[in-house]
């Protein structure tokens, strides 16, 4: 069974069982890109049913809409933000027309399932206007640019917890390894004694500045367009609609959405995701470094540093027997490495906007949320599955310290620098302990080395 729908460009038959209609339609045919459908974003989909019930409200306010059509709005509005009907947002994430598609698909799911609400037949619009009625008041222009932020910004809220969890995880292990001595390391060579604590408290910090960065990156993109319509002047939206329209959406999303201070500056504008692409890919690069060291120090375990022990999660080889593999970390930096690109694309879209309109926010929306998303289920696997687990090799890493030319250093203010220097050499050559070697050319007393060469003061000098 089918209906007949009609646009600019003429007539088209619409599969009867659906919700979307010609324009959908028109749009499938044209952006075979990715396959991807816009579904896959859920966030997406629940915030252009949001920034659509704000408006029904809106308009009901101010008398703009017939009650029983802004009410039927609101309810079929209301079952997709409940996650109802998402199946019917089909259009590709990457498509032309700056959103068009998107915030057409949206205007013709709703008004269907507001049509059965009223109790007609989907695609009978003369009862109730996918343009007309659901999109009374608004442009794709800042409908697609609002819906997107509040997507965006929930997706970073998301990723904000998942941070809480890894950080927590990572003070954890700093507090349980709080008195175990270790060497540190500088160009991956012997440097001075520090607590392994340390190390980990190092990486909890990190992840704590950069959510703290990538909360004020999110949290600038609660200042929307809604109302500007077109390009930011207000074209055709009923007198006192923006200023309603984003209060209601205020209490639809239950995020404190602002008026934009500039309504055409905020539509061609697109500094807010630039920004917070930003801060996803300073976390992106940090996380990875943070993986690394996991690695590093877990290498071997028999010819690598071998100073920490990874949970065993899986058979690392199809070859090798007993072989486990940091599989956590390695599947960490991929994730990482999926976000420096998607930023990359990020800032190419943001550069490639012209005048009033910038016609690629859908890549960048479709990257900011699978980078927020990736990032978060990255922190909550790191932390759950890897970071908790971790051991340290006490044995081992008191041998490292002890038998470590970095000790010398110690040693520097008492015998200076040139004779700490030849201790230094003669150990690396000899395999002989700094201790020894002082005692022997009677540089020092074992008393004396005793309070000099006390790991634990060393590793906290302060």
């Amino acid at each position: 069974m089918r209906r007949e729908e009609r646009d600019l460009i003429g007539v088209r038959e619409v599969p009867e069982g659906v919700y979307w209609g010609i324009h959908t339609l028109r749009a499938l045919e044209n952006f075979t890109l990715t396959g991807i459908p816009l579904s896959s974003h859920p966030e997406l989909v629940v915030a252009l049913a949001a920034v659509k019930e704000a408006a029904a409200l809106a308009h009901l306010e101010l008398g703009t809409l017939r009650e029983e059509r802004a009410r039927a709005v609101v309810a079929a509005c209301r079952e997709i933000r409940a996650g109802r009907l998402h199946d019917q947002f089909v259009v590709d994430v990457f498509q032309g027309g700056a959103g068009t598609s998107a915030n057409m698909n949206a205007n013709e799911v709703v008004a269907n399932r507001a049509l059965e609400i009223l109790g007609h037949p989907r695609g009978c619009y003369e009862h109730l206007h996918p343009n007309d009625d659901v999109n009374r008041s608004q442009s794709t222009n800042d409908v697609y640019p609002t819906a997107a932020k509040l997507a965006v910004h929930s997706s970073a809220g998301r990723l904000l917890d998942a941070m809480t969890v890894l950080r927590d995880a990572f003070g954890d292990r700093g507090g349980h390894f709080a008195k175990t001595v270790k060497l540190g390391r500088t160009q991956l060579q012997d440097a001075v004694p520090m607590t392994l604590g340390r190390e980990f408290d190092a990486f909890a910090l990190t992840v704590r500045d950069d959510a703290d960065l990538i909360g004020q990156a999110a949290a600038s993109l609660l200042e929307v367009n809604l109302g500007g319509t077109a390009i930011g002047t207000g074209l055709n939206a009923d007198e006192g609609f923006a200023r309603l329209a984003v209060t209601h959406l205020e209490t639809v999303a239950s995020v404190p959405v602002r008026p934009a201070r500039d309504l055409v500056e905020s539509t061609q504008g697109v500094g807010g995701f630039v920004r917070l692409s930003g801060a996803l890919r300073q976390f992106a690069v940090r996380l990875s470094k943070i993986c690394n060291d996991l690695r590093l120090l877990a290498s071997g375990p028999g010819a690598g540093l071998g100073e920490i022990r990874l949970p065993e999660l899986q058979a690392g080889s199809s070859i090798m027997p007993g072989k486990v593999n940091p599989v956590m970390p390695e599947a960490v930096n991929q994730v990482c490495f999926d976000v420096l690109g998607a930023d990359a694309a990020v800032c190419a879209a943001a550069q490639a906007g012209q005048l009033q309109l910038n016609a690629f926010e859908p890549l960048m929306v479709h990257h900011l949320l699978n980078s927020a998303n990736r990032l978060a289920a990255a922190c909550r696997l790191l932390a759950e599955r890897c970071v908790v687990g971790i051991e340290a090799d006490e044995e081992r890493l008191r041998v490292l310290v002890e038998r470590s030319a970095g000790l010398a250093t110690a040693l520097n203010p008492v015998i200076g620098y040139q004779r700490s220097t030849a201790l230094a050499r003669e150990c690396r050559a000899s395999g002989v302990p700094v201790r020894e070697l002082a005692v022997r050319d009677g540089l020092l007393t074992d008393g004396e080395l005793d309070v000099l060469l006390d790991l634990r003061r060393l590793a906290r000098p302060s």
